[in-house]
């Protein structure tokens, strides 16, 4: 690496790309990135070519000589890369909006991480980052790869199970939000608390301790109520139940609030699904994005613009490049990664993907001893570990009854013959994508299965 840094970006033609460019900028001095190659797939050519002129733009501005490569030929990219990030959506935004609209339609929750949509965004992500880890064995075997595709715990969990790839680290910037906001809320600053987290993406808990090793986690917790706790932009605040909370001392994900808080957060979901001015929030991103992406042809712009945030990617860079710098630098920075378990949190097998809080250098990610759950969190979290396994093998072997079995395992999808209507108008929606279901997928053409969702039908009748 003493020749200069060479990232590869896979999903190089997100609006995301920006924030990344400017989390590499700020860390130049101790990350001295040689070239950028941002790669992405012929549907995703034009949004490449324009987020790519933009990110020349504000390495140009930055006053260092960074060349940024733009290509769809992912291989070429790939060679003698020393990290390779991915943040890329198979289907696009259309594949998201069918995700939510074809669970909405029958009144179940619709999200992009969580429930039906959740399992089926595994189901395409899954098999392509295996794909990426075999060209990375020819390619540059002793790269890192730092993944932000979502569902990013079960995608790690994939490339360490199935990808035989332990060089990998999954990322989310949902903690970064509640480690820069919390101890504001107490009157401190984040060099004056301790943060410990724990469990799953999207699906951890954590507590907070003053410098001294004192608990202060119910402090925060008396300010979650009538305070900024960091709440991600893209999930709706629905209050915790106090006293729940208080029980567990410990603070719940944002993400929580689909399990802890299911009636009045499907209730959110389902107002603006059956709002023709808003529909469900991949279409809400989908007119941020088109908003993002005019901005980005400004040939003046060489900054990440305000309206990025609206994306729900904020901090987004601060989980990426820090985890990048910090493997380069060897720094053992305290950061909250998806990695391997080895005992952290006790609850859960040795050989399984958490999120947790670990010490960040040049052997990847150590992961910090957590201690054993109570029963409620201990529950929760072997129900959803397993069925995250149950999704992941499914997503590799396309067994159509390990699918069942995750979606009867999942507590945001009622079980019966409605489940069984969405998971199998979902394949249908997604055939584009999941080569591994095809005899299924074929079976159930033959028995006429047809979506409910007018959006999501006539999507998938275009072929999008």
């Amino acid at each position: 690496m003493n020749q200069g840094v060479k990232i590869v970006t896979i999903g190089g033609g997100s609006s995301y790309t920006p924030e990344l460019m400017e989390g590499f900028i700020k860390r130049y001095d101790e990350l001295p990135i040689r070239e950028i190659w941002l790669v992405d797939v012929e549907e995703g050519k034009e949004k490449l070519e324009i987020v790519g002129k933009m990110a020349q733009r504000m390495w140009d501005a930055s006053g260092y000589d960074v060349k940024v490569h733009l290509t769809l030929d992912r291989k070429e990219a790939l060679k003698d890369a020393d990290f390779v990030t991915t943040q890329f959506r198979v289907g696009l935004l259309n594949a998201r909006i069918k995700d939510e609209r074809i669970p909405l339609s029958y009144g179940m929750a619709g999200q992009e991480t969580n429930g039906a949509g959740g399992i089926f965004k595994a189901f395409r992500t899954i098999p392509v980052i295996l794909e990426i880890v075999e060209d990375m064995k020819q390619l540059c075997p002793n790269a890192w790869l730092v993944n932000f595709t979502n569902p990013s715990g079960m995608v790690t969990e994939a490339v360490i199970r199935y990808g035989k790839w332990d060089r990998v680290i999954g990322l989310c910037n949902v903690p970064i939000g509640s480690i820069l906001a919390e101890p504001k809320m107490i009157g401190k600053e984040s060099k004056d608390v301790i943060f410990k987290f724990a469990g799953l993406n999207h699906f951890h808990w954590h507590k907070v301790y003053d410098n001294s090793g004192n608990d202060v986690t119910s402090q925060i917790i008396d300010k979650m109520y009538t305070e900024d706790a960091g709440m991600p932009a893209n999930v709706f605040k629905v209050d915790f139940i106090r006293e729940q909370v208080d029980q567990m001392n410990m603070i719940p994900c944002a993400y929580h609030q689909y399990y802890y808080k299911e009636e009045e957060s499907l209730a959110h979901l389902l107002e603006e699904y059956n709002d023709p001015n808003k529909g469900s929030r991949a279409q809400q991103v989908k007119a941020t994005e088109d908003e993002l992406f005019e901005l980005y042809k400004d040939p003046n712009l060489d900054h990440k613009p305000e309206q990025l945030a609206k994306r729900g990617g904020a901090h987004y860079s601060d989980a990426a490049c820090e985890t990048i710098a910090s493997i380069y630098a060897n720094k053992n920075t305290n950061m909250v990664v998806s990695t391997l378990n080895r005992g952290a949190v006790c609850d859960l097998p040795w050989d399984c993907v958490v999120e947790v809080s670990s010490i960040i250098n040049a052997q990847g990610a150590q992961p910090l001893a957590f201690g054993p759950m109570h029963p409620a969190e201990k529950g929760w979290l072997q129900l959803m570990k397993n069925m995250e396994l149950c999704v992941c093998e499914a997503a590799v072997t396309g067994n159509y009854g390990l699918a069942v079995q995750a979606f009867i395992l999942n507590p945001l999808i009622r079980s019966g013959a409605t489940a069984q209507k969405i998971l199998n108008e979902l394949l249908i929606a997604h055939k584009k994508y999941l080569p591994q279901f095809k005899d299924t997928i074929e079976r159930l053409e033959k028995e006429g299965v047809t979506i409910k969702d007018d959006i999501a039908r006539e999507l998938t009748e275009k072929g999008l």
